[in-house]
């Protein structure tokens, strides 16, 4: 797929950031923090309580699984809790649940496999919605690998590209990466995406790519010059171009492109919990809070009018 140049800028870079296709089968263990609460609230005063599955409302907890080193989307802050705009939208709902979601953290690539196995009930984790998560099919290859999921959608993002600051070496498009090494995380649209910009390459200028367990990994990569350039979704590039070293370690180049869903993902099995969440969702845009939580991690322009069951494409 040729990634298109359209100037699609979905999130707000000027706005204040407070202190962004994947293989369905995951590769190495999870790794495994604290698990780390967010949202709690009594299920006697919560408005959808009785719309949950009857063992989540019993227990009061909703197991989240989520790569926590995507800052603004979910990271650690400098007390170690759990903090960002999923954390955020996660308190919401939960409020309207009667319940927590408590999250834990795992690799980018092995979360679906930590959902199918029933170590989460969802995947709450900046991951985009895409039919090839939906049906279980891997990207590269086009066969089916694995189940697929479900999707609760609640926002739109798109890919950057981002350069160490002042030493861009012409990039401005993915075709201008051709010849050049790229730091992606593993298993993210940013690694599909590059890895059919690479098969595009011509003979001499091949498309270097390596791919990290997490973002943090592939921006000290960049910092360090191993790499010419580095790819995400654009609020966490916007992110890391205006936090890292004072702004002073990165600079966007070119555009956003691949808009997409942000989902929520769950069994497909699992359609009560999905149905559920999707109303809390609703009920949390249609509240009012749902604009200042994304005003808060500068996501304003990601936001969707209403919550949609797999709408990606």
């Amino acid at each position: 797929m040729s990634p298109s140049s359209t100037r699609t800028y979905l999130f707000s870079v000027g706005v204040s950031l407070a202190c962004t296709a994947l293989l369905l089968t995951g590769c190495g263990d999870q790794t495994s923090d604290k698990n780390e609460s967010s949202g709690s609230g009594s299920a006697d005063a919560a408005p959808l309580a009785d719309r949950l599955p009857a063992a989540i409302r019993d227990k009061r907890v909703i197991k989240v699984g989520s790569d926590i080193a995507y800052a603004p989307v979910e990271f650690k802050d400098d007390s170690g809790k759990v903090v960002g705009l999923d954390p955020d939208l996660a308190v919401a709902m939960g409020k309207q649940l009667g319940v927590t979601f408590q999250f834990a953290n795992g690799t980018f690539d092995a979360l679906l496999t930590g959902l199918r196995s029933g170590r989460y009930d969802i995947v709450m984790s900046a991951m985009g919605d895409n039919k090839n998560r939906q049906e279980g099919i891997d990207p590269a290859t086009g066969k089916k690998v694995g189940e697929g999921v479900d999707f609760v959608d609640y926002l739109t993002a798109g890919v950057s590209l981002y350069t160490r600051k002042g030493d861009t070496q012409g990039i401005t498009t993915w075709d201008d990466l051709c010849g050049k090494k790229l730091a992606v995380q593993r298993g993210t649209t940013s690694q599909d995406l590059a890895k059919r910009q690479a098969t595009k390459c011509p003979g001499g200028r091949k498309l270097t790519i390596e791919a990290f367990d997490d973002n943090q990994q592939a921006q000290t990569r960049l910092r360090s010059g191993g790499v010419d350039a580095a790819s995400s979704d654009f609020p966490v590039a916007a992110y890391a171009t205006k936090t890292s070293g004072d702004g002073k370690d990165f600079e966007m180049v070119g555009d956003q492109v691949e808009a997409a869903p942000y989902g929520i993902a769950l069994s497909k099995d699992d359609t009560q919990l999905r149905d559920a969440l999707q109303a809390a969702m609703n009920a949390v845009i249609k509240s009012g809070e749902y604009p200042k939580i994304l005003e808060k991690w500068g996501a304003r322009d990601g936001a969707v009018k209403e919550s949609a069951v797999n709408s990606g494409k």
